[in-house]
């Protein structure tokens, strides 16, 4: 039988701040904020370089800033 080795996977992750406020954009967008983790104006949180974060970024791209 083979051994499985388990190999030291580094997720990557997105710093995500939001630099605008949801007020006066569609209501999808601010779910969308919402959904993130953002609560307020500066606010930064983590999370992992996935598909769906990647859509979730685009779909509110000109509310946020992204760092890799």
């Amino acid at each position: 039988m083979a051994k499985k080795t388990a190999k030291a996977q580094t997720a990557k992750t997105l710093k995500v701040t939001l630099v605008r406020s949801t007020i006066g954009f569609n209501e999808t967008q601010a779910k969308t904020v919402e959904g993130m983790g953002l609560r307020r104006i500066r606010h930064t949180v983590e999370l992992p370089d996935t598909p769906a974060t990647r859509g979730m970024i685009h779909k509110v791209r000109h509310l946020v800033t992204v760092q890799e």
